[in-house]
């Protein structure tokens, strides 16, 4: 009997409602490294196993063609899984579950015969429009079998160049389940994160883009010169002292060239890189002594070191797994949110000898795009709005826009008047006394033990909850659950109505299992406010369905040696959902 996390059990069941109650296409959306692969294994097992249905899983690099027809196979011993893909030499078309690369079957749908259910992983590669690949392919495939279903997975819900995935008219219809990097980081399933900027800024305002992204040949002559490359590279070689494994990414071979060469001499340590131009053979040679393997070479045998430089090209992103990579660098600007996570993606898997990632953003990347888990998606071509994060001009750390103060290094930010007047009528009342009511969607919440000010330690603390309304704007409130009488029943009745997690006795465990995913989202708030009295407040909450209990997993040290990543139960409704 095998048991799968909470939040992927969560995912499967999402998957199968959608396909029993809707007529589109879903999407799962869940972080680098939070385990797609098994989501995909519980399902293809479950279709051919219960529903005696077939399936096939779409990729479109055989790196990944490989890992999900492995962690398929090892799931289920006793399903053959077949493999199709010109890369791995090999074309079978006889078994219920077949692995597949988009590009050696698009135009071979009739050839695979019948499939019930369509798996594309990293389905963020979809093209937006056009007779692609894989529209060519879903289209033979409905000849073949007309209710043919299909189920897309990624990390980033939205393309590499062009908007939202999700639509009405596109291939996947709606999101049916999704996680944020924030919770799964705070139950201890993905590393953290921390970032900061180098202190040589490039001005990348001069940039045009084309297609969703910047033009490669203007990036490069604006950072591929001798004094940008020197100055980074140093940089880089400083503050990764303490680090084992730093992948970095570069704009272009000329310039991932001359990173090496730099780094290499100020170092005296071999950097490894890796572009298109990298024969296969020599690639899997390097990504090897990356990932720390001792691979005998050589006349005699002896081992080849392992690297802790890697630079690359456009290559590590999607589908690259090396869980011991504890710095990814920046080294060149994107417009593309969507490459934007796959490179910080990267640094999410734990690993033992790392507690937390460094990221080091030479591109303004992360001040163009917002921190990782709360990326802002303005438009189609990604729009020029201010992402919420700012940068502590003291210690190049970034952090949300709302501090005050720098947690890294106590800098504390001035109140800056703002010189430009805003385009929007101001909602303030006229008259004292004037009721306002206004209804705002919540963007994110965030939980945090709040301490009266002056008061001693005895003093029973409270729960804040902001909840982030606009760019930079909040409405707060305040519960009590380490108050007694009618505070404390007040709070009782709060969280029941928001959590399926046992109701905690202080304001540190009810922030914890907040910020790890366990209090129901409030999507929307009913502020109101009353002309000539300080304070706004909250005079209604829209809530969206409670979450899975997160208690048990913050209660324990979770790594990845801890649990079984394999650990799947396959106890679902027997009703075929395809």
């Amino acid at each position: 009997m095998f048991e799968l996390r909470h939040y992927q059990r969560a995912a499967v069941d999402a998957v199968y409602q959608y396909l029993r109650n809707e007529k589109g296409n879903p999407c799962v959306v869940l972080p680098t490294a939070a385990g797609k692969t098994l989501v995909i294994a519980s399902i293809c097992r479950d279709a051919v196993m219960r529903w005696n249905g077939r399936v096939l899983v779409l990729a479109h690099v055989k790196e990944l063609l490989q890992q999900s027809a492995d962690k398929l196979q090892a799931i289920s011993p006793n399903i053959p899984v077949g493999v199709y893909s010109a890369g791995l030499k090999s074309r079978e078309t006889d078994k219920q579950i077949i692995v597949a690369g988009i590009q050696s079957v698009y135009k071979r749908a009739c050839e695979l015969d019948k499939f019930d259910l369509i798996i594309v992983d990293e389905c963020h590669l979809l093209p937006s429009e056009g007779e692609g690949m894989y529209q060519t392919f879903l289209k033979e495939s409905k000849v073949v079998n007309p209710i043919v279903r299909l189920i897309g997975l990624t990390a980033t819900p939205y393309r590499m160049k062009s908007g939202l995935l999700c639509g009405e008219d596109n291939l996947l219809n709606k999101i049916c389940y999704e996680i944020g990097i924030r919770e799964l980081i705070e139950q201890g399933f993905l590393c953290p994160l921390k970032s900061k900027s180098g202190r040589k800024k490039i001005d990348c305002s001069s940039l045009h883009i084309q297609g969703g992204e910047f033009i490669v040949t203007e990036m490069e002559a604006l950072i591929n010169t001798e004094d940008n490359v020197e100055s980074a590279c140093r940089e880089i070689v400083a503050k990764t002292q303490d680090r084992h494994s730093v992948l970095i990414f570069a704009v272009s071979v000329n310039h991932a060239k001359r990173v090496k060469e730099t780094i290499e001499r100020i170092t005296n340590l071999e950097c490894g890189i890796v572009t298109g131009e990298t024969p296969s053979h020599e690639r899997d040679l390097i990504l090897r002594r990356f990932k720390g393997e001792m691979i005998p070479e050589g006349l005699f045998g002896e081992e080849s070191k392992p690297l802790k430089f890697l630079v690359n090209v456009n290559v590590l992103t999607t589908g690259f797994d090396s869980p011991n990579i504890d710095c990814v660098v920046l080294l060149r600007p994107t417009n593309s949110p969507g490459l934007y996570y796959q490179m910080t993606g990267r640094g999410f898997r734990l690993h033992e000898t790392k507690s937390d990632c460094l990221v080091l953003d030479y591109g303004g990347n992360i001040l163009r795009h917002g921190p990782v888990d709360a990326i802002q998606i303005k438009d189609k071509q990604y729009g020029n709005g201010n992402a919420p994060v700012k940068e502590c001009p003291q210690c190049q750390t970034f952090i949300h826009a709302a501090y005050t103060a720098c947690p890294e290094c106590g800098f504390e930010f001035s109140l800056q008047k703002n010189d430009n007047v805003e385009a929007i009528a101001s909602g303030e009342g006229i008259l004292t006394g004037e009721i306002i009511d206004t209804e705002y969607e919540v963007n994110k919440i965030f939980y945090s033990v709040h301490t009266k000010q002056g008061a001693d330690e005895s003093t029973p603390k409270t729960l804040r909850i902001d909840y982030e309304i606009d760019f930079n704007k909040y409405q707060s409130e305040w519960v009590c659950p380490e108050h007694s009488g009618w505070a404390r029943k007040k709070f009782e009745k709060w969280w029941l109505e928001r959590s399926n997690d046992p109701t905690p006795d202080t304001a540190e465990q009810a922030a914890k299992i907040g910020n790890a995913g366990g209090i129901a989202d409030t999507t929307k708030i009913i502020v109101r406010k009353i002309a000539g009295e300080k304070f706004d407040r909250i005079i209604k909450r829209f809530l969206a369905e409670k979450p899975y209990a997160v208690s048990d997993y913050l209660e324990t040290d979770l790594d990845s040696t801890t649990r079984d990543p394999f650990e799947i139960n396959f106890d679902v409704n027997n009703d075929v959902p395809f």
